[in-house]
């Protein structure tokens, strides 16, 4: 499998292209701000073809360039419903910081011209590769994470990649104070979709390193208490805010 990274734009998002092997078909994961220079080079370099774009959810560090990427390649682009408007108005998931930032500047917005509704539990095949969609609501409303099997003799360690958008990060998980956050929804998320995973899936974040199931089972505070919480039969903890 070739699995090719890159943050991009003034949030550092990254944004990950996926395909079976040079010379395939590929899917693009998160197209952020000034990520559709990176998607042509890694297109270019490996002979590839965009034909899908998956979007994990909808604020417009991770959807700016769903729409030129997905047109460029006639691409179809798959994000949950509870996301989808702000596909055309991502204006309505900023924070007044992000808003700001923006300020002054003439942005258009819409949605691709194909686009598909993804389900909690769906299993997508796109590019000669499997998908799972985890609905894991909190970050927003919409948010999901994308696991794909990972059979690869050199790494026998890894079962399965896990692109986890602004769920979890190394160390954290996402800020829940945005319009559509809500701190208690991401804990139950953390608890349903996270913790029962393998420790040894490999997570591919939407910000910053990538990490493992494990590592973060042992060391991310969030999940410590959550387990701590579920262990002593009081469910999900709610513990200090400090997501990204």
């Amino acid at each position: 499998m070739l699995i090719a990274g890159f943050p991009a734009g003034p949030w550092g998002t990254n944004c990950y292209v996926i395909a079976t092997g040079p010379g395939a078909e590929c899917v693009v994961v998160d197209p952020g701000k000034d990520s559709a220079a990176g998607v042509a080079e890694v297109v270019r370099e490996h002979r590839l073809k965009p034909v899908s774009v998956l979007v994990t959810h909808g604020h417009i560090d991770h959807m700016w360039c769903v729409a030129p990427v997905a047109g460029t390649y006639d691409a179809r682009a798959f994000i949950h419903p509870e996301d989808r408007h702000l596909l055309s108005d991502p204006m309505a998931g900023m924070s007044p910081e992000t808003a700001g930032m923006l300020l002054g500047g003439k942005y258009e917005f819409a949605e691709p011209d194909d686009v598909a509704e993804v389900t909690d539990g769906e299993e997508l095949e796109l590019a000669g590769v499997k998908f799972r969609v985890d609905h894991a609501p909190g970050h927003t409303r919409g948010s999901v994470m994308f696991r794909t099997p990972y059979d690869d003799p050199a790494h026998a360690d890894v079962s399965a990649l896990l692109f986890s958008g602004d769920v979890l990060f190394a160390g954290s998980i996402g800020r829940t104070d945005l319009p559509g956050g809500d701190h208690a929804t991401m804990l139950q998320s953390l608890a349903a979709k996270v913790l029962p995973l393998d420790d040894d899936i490999v997570v591919l974040p939407g910000h910053g390193e990538q990490t493992s199931i494990g590592r973060e089972r042992a060391t991310n505070p969030y999940l410590l208490e959550i387990a701590r919480g579920l262990d002593e039969g009081n469910g999900p903890v709610p513990p200090v805010t400090r997501g990204l």
